[in-house]
């Protein structure tokens, strides 16, 4: 159990006490420094630790989010400070510090815990302070000034703030107008009934695959029932992350779940729509694999470009400003995040037409949606890194690299390649992966299934890739090198896949890009939680990107189609077993190796 350690002279009246212990603390009285020196030593070292000053008047909700938010080892709001184990040993110093300065007195007009605050502040610890808008949190000095902190906390509705922030503060347009209204009192009715947000997420998981099991009926009762329990699950995706955050029930589990399920939810329902299809006699297994790449890969060139510029400094872009100018016009702000087609838009979009029209038609439509919305953003973002003065960093410039998922044969070829990638111009790598992944592509396309072609295009593919990262990726437009990669290795497989024309030949790629899909996106969220990549052990298991490019090629030269449809099952069972069994052995235990909880709370993709 927490402990919270109560200093200073109680107030009569005073319902701090009962507040900490509603919030799950083990609290403990001491009259000054010394004292809560002791206790703080003998608090459970695996437990968190806060420190109250009595005399603090505030709303219960801003003492939770003061000190029992689990994402930050070290958080403070005015009165109160608390520190997780992985921080307990810098708020014993600072504790240790103000103790012998002599400060600490029952007597003290300010407080000890704002003072421990200010020396970890010295120190250069990293303290959370959450923003508490219209709640209240004071150590008032007198009695005139508690009299009217608690007069400001009465004029406050605690609940309905914390309701309204349970919402994200940056949303899409179908979300904050047509979900959060509703969804955040769902949120409520969980938490009361002490549901967590990983089972919300795990319920809204199993409607979207009931979804897509009615979409597989072909039947149009079965595509009315799909299009209504996709959204049924949109409602619940909105929730847990809203339960999370009006509950502060973070988890690094839970937030790798609402990440992942997000993505297999919507791939399942592409898969559903093209089995639907096949039960009317129409194959769109070539536009359901499409949609999913197309959405993997602009989902690959936020995540690339984020992290390219997670830390740069001097960003001096006009392209940046006038996005800021326009952000203050209302009407422009709710214009651009529904032209980006977020998860909300294309699930309801999705939602629709699969009730009202066909597969096909769904899926037609999803295919030229996101190609106008990766365009619009790709192009905002090329913009942006060519007139931005900036110096990119070496974490930057490992993240990409991280994302680039070279295997052991790029990584070989790009030793003997440095010194000739060094004298090349800056935009080298980005050209190069996309002129070796458009040969690739192009070569399968347009020559015949079987021949040689497709085998020494992938070849001079694995050339391009090792020249693309012979050197670090910090050129302006080099976090654009791992969408192309991504691009060229899932086109190739479909391409070949539909090359074979045979029947299940697309169901096979279909399955295959699913596995590395979830392979990247878990590269991405692993990179996001400063928990590093995937070991290389496993990249160069799967053999990397250029190597899986090159084995799905030699597979269609050596093979007739009904063997490279086998083929493609195999590669993708293998692959999906080693991705998924690593992956989710890691973030089982995540938190043990001090990964932190990190949760997305800007506009879902």
């Amino acid at each position: 159990m927490p402990t919270a350690i109560l200093t200073g002279q109680p107030v009569p009246g005073s319902s701090i006490e009962s507040e900490l212990r509603s919030l799950g603390f083990d609290v403990h009285l001491a009259s000054g420094a010394a004292d809560t020196e002791t206790l703080l030593a003998r608090a459970p070292g695996e437990e968190r630790v806060a420190v109250v000053d009595a005399r603090f008047v505030g709303h219960p909700h801003a003492l939770r989010l003061g000190l029992t938010d689990p994402r930050f080892p070290l958080a403070a709001i005015p009165g109160a400070v608390t520190a997780q184990p992985a921080a307990r040993q810098a708020l014993t110093r600072a504790m240790a510090r103000e103790n012998s300065a002599g400060g600490g007195t029952a007597v003290a007009v300010d407080s000890l815990a704002d003072r421990i605050t200010a020396a970890l502040d010295a120190d250069g610890a990293d303290v959370h302070r959450p923003e508490l808008g219209s709640l209240v949190a004071a150590v008032p000095a007198d009695p005139q000034a508690r009299n009217e902190a608690r007069q400001a906390v009465a004029a406050v509705d605690d609940e309905a703030v914390r309701l309204k922030s349970a919402v994200k503060a940056r949303d899409g347009f179908v979300t904050t107008f047509f979900i959060s209204p509703y969804s955040r009192h769902i949120a409520r009715w969980c938490a009361r009934r002490g549901l967590t947000p990983n089972q919300v997420t795990t319920a809204s998981l199993i409607t979207a695959l009931i979804a897509a099991g009615c979409a597989a009926t072909g039947t149009r009762g079965g595509f009315v029932a799909a299009g209504v329990l996709l959204i049924a699950s949109f409602v619940l995706d909105c929730t847990d992350g809203q339960l999370a955050r009006y509950s502060l029930q973070y988890s690094t589990l839970g937030a790798w779940l609402d990440a992942t399920f997000d993505r297999a939810k919507e791939y399942a329902y592409y898969a559903g729509l093209a089995l639907g299809a096949a039960r009317g006699g129409d194959d769109v297994w070539a536009l359901a694999l499409g949609a999913m790449v197309l959405q993997t890969c602009r989902h690959v060139v936020d995540f690339s470009f984020n992290e390219a510029n997670h830390d740069a400094a001097a960003n001096t872009s006009p392209t940046a400003a006038l996005s800021d100018k326009l952000d203050s016009v209302g009407w422009t702000v709710w214009v651009r995040r529904m032209i980006v087609l977020p998860i909300g838009e294309r699930w309801a979009m999705i939602a629709v037409l699969t009730a009202l029209t066909t597969p096909r038609i769904t899926l037609y439509a999803l295919l030229i949606g996101c190609a106008f919305a990766a365009t619009y953003t790709t192009a905002g973002r090329v913009l942006r890194s060519l007139t931005r003065r900036a110096t990119r960093t070496d974490r930057a410039a490992k993240a990409l690299a991280d994302l680039a998922d070279s295997g052991p044969l790029a990584e070989a070829a790009a030793k003997g390649l440095r010194s000739t990638a060094r004298r090349l111009p800056g935009f080298t790598a980005p050209a190069v992966a996309l002129l070796g992944g458009a040969a690739v592509v192009a070569t399968a396309a347009l020559t015949d299934f079987g021949g040689p072609w497709p085998l020494l295009a992938a070849i001079v593919y694995v050339l391009t890739s090792a020249l693309a990262v012979a050197r670090p990726l910090k050129g302006a437009l080099d976090w654009l090198v791992p969408p192309f990669f991504r691009a060229a290795e899932y086109l190739t497989v479909l391409v070949l896949a539909a090359k074979a024309d045979v029947n299940g030949a697309l169901p096979a790629a279909f399955g295959l890009v699913a596995a590395v899909a979830y392979h990247h996106y878990d590269t991405v969220y692993r990179i996001r939680g400063d928990a590093g990549a995937p070991p290389q052990w496993l990249v160069r298991t799967i053999g990397g990107h250029e190597g899986r490019t090159l084995v799905t090629c030699v597979l269609a030269v050596l093979l007739t189609a009904t063997q490279f449809k086998v083929a493609l099952t195999v590669l993708a069972v293998a692959v999906a077993l080693v991705v998924l069994v690593e992956s989710i052995r890691f973030w089982v235990a995540a938190h043990k190796v001090g990964a932190p909880a990190v949760h997305d709370e800007g506009e879902p993709a």
